[in-house]
């Protein structure tokens, strides 16, 4: 399988100055900063004019400033991730790579996601929505059960629960961020998660953490957890995610690139857990190692991730030696 890649080249001076904007003040800061060095070394490596802008410090004077053609989000969790960042840059008239304001807002909002999904039949685990301590008692039917803020990435501030008396904790820990608490049921089976680019579909990736679950430490830190690609599946069974993934992807109106995860139970049958329309680019990150197994190593996958911010004229020689 191959990426189907545009079938011209780029000239470094096609993508004009490129902020890649990294760092910002959420929970997942520390990836971001992972993130955007990768990104930004990879297109200053490829020769394109770039600047690093940390959008914690001063970002409207920097951008003011450096008057970029476009703009490379490579920013995680609430401010970046959440259609925050993406309404200003339209507002100062700014290309940038990714999902727009409101496919931002809606894949960041876990909750409301799950909405979506049961609302045109997708799967989706059981969940519910937890604003006071009070209502834990409605979840205990859900147990064992992930206990997560409903507007975090990362795995920031979850928390895996199999007993009804550890809820309460449970629940305070996630409400210490971002967003209403959101108790989803606990699917027994493998993890995977299915990368897009452009409208493509890449391979799907098998996860298979060390400890409980697939929490910060197994995605960022580890180098125990086990990435498979891949997947191990029949074709017939990863084609069904995969366009589990897409549908799941266009209903929450998402575009450019991004990265839908699942788990897979028992029987076989594969449940959507959330969309990452900015997932990593760290040296663990999953779409990275799904872009390889279609050929394209990670300076072609930010090429072709910032080709996605539109109006990139094509050159017809070797430029960027992208062809794969």
């Amino acid at each position: 399988m191959k990426y189907e890649q545009r079938a011209d080249h780029y000239e470094a001076k096609a993508f004009g100055k490129v902020a890649v904007l990294f760092g910002g003040r959420s929970a997942e800061r520390e990836v971001s900063l992972a993130s955007g060095d990768r990104v930004y070394a990879a297109l200053q490596k490829l020769g394109v004019d770039c600047q690093l802008i940390d959008a914690a410090e001063n970002l409207v004077e920097r951008l003011l400033e450096y008057a970029p053609d476009r703009a490379f989000i490579a920013l995680h969790g609430t401010g970046g991730e959440d259609g925050t960042i993406q309404g200003l840059l339209e507002h100062m008239g700014i290309p940038y790579s990714g999902s727009d304001v409101m496919s931002s807002a809606l894949a960041m909002d876990k909750y409301r996601s799950k909405l979506l999904w049961q609302s045109v039949g997708l799967p989706t685990p059981a969940f519910q929505i937890v604003n006071n301590a009070s209502e834990l008692e409605h979840c205990v039917t859900l147990l064992p059960a992930f206990v997560k803020p409903s507007q975090e990435g990362s795995s920031v501030g979850v928390t895996r629960v199999n007993r009804e008396q550890d809820l309460k904790d449970a629940w305070e820990k996630a409400q210490g961020h971002h967003g209403p608490v959101l108790v989803e049921q606990f699917i027994d089976g493998p993890e995977y998660t299915v990368a897009i680019v452009n409208g493509q579909v890449m391979p799907a990736v098998r996860i298979d953490a060390e400890g409980a679950f697939y929490d910060y430490e197994a995605k960022y830190l580890s180098e125990h957890t086990c990435y498979t690609v891949p997947c191990g599946l029949t074709k017939a069974k990863e084609q069904e995610m995969q366009a589990i993934a897409l549908t799941a992807f266009e209903v929450l109106g998402c575009s450019g690139w991004g990265r839908v995860d699942f788990m897979q139970d028992e029987n076989g049958r594969f449940w959507l857990l959330e969309v990452n329309t900015i997932p990593g680019m760290t040296d663990h990150s999953l779409v990275p190692m799904a872009a390889k197994e279609v050929g394209l190593d990670f300076d072609q996958l930010v090429v072709e991730i910032l080709a996605g911010t539109g109006d990139v004229v094509p050159c017809h020689g070797k430029a960027l030696e992208l062809s794969v």
